[in-house]
């Protein structure tokens, strides 16, 4: 089992900032890409941001130079922090790992989900 905690969300102002976080737990060997998606009403799911292990990044083009993801391998944590916030960034914000667990005589990777936290931008 693994688990993923999301904290962070609620109210921003628009122009301002909020600081999203993520932390895994349970049975994990090795976490591989880390990643942020956010979700509205009627919406698919979509990618903000992603992070390897090595620390390589990638921003959606609608989020670049606003908000930032990165990662505390040692705390099996990933962050997304929100600047420059606007109304379009309203979402439920998904946190999700690619987590590799050892298992007898295998090794298995599995795509785990946080339960979403939802961010909201109004004044």
């Amino acid at each position: 089992q693994v688990q993923l905690v999301e904290s962070g969300g609620g109210l921003g102002q628009p122009g301002g900032s909020l600081r999203l976080s993520c932390t895994a737990s349970g049975s994990i060997f090795r976490i591989e890409t880390m990643g942020w998606y956010r979700q509205t009403p009627g919406k698919q799911r979509e990618l903000v941001a992603f992070i390897t292990s090595g620390g390589t990044t990638n921003h959606v083009d609608s989020v670049k130079g606003r908000i930032t993801i990165s990662r505390d391998n040692a705390k099996n944590t990933v962050y997304l922090q929100m600047n420059s916030l606007k109304p379009e960034d309203t979402a439920v914000y998904y946190c999700n790992a690619r987590v590799q667990q050892v298992l007898p005589g295998v090794l298995r990777t599995l795509d785990a989900w946080g339960q979403g936290t939802l961010v909201t931008v109004s004044s």
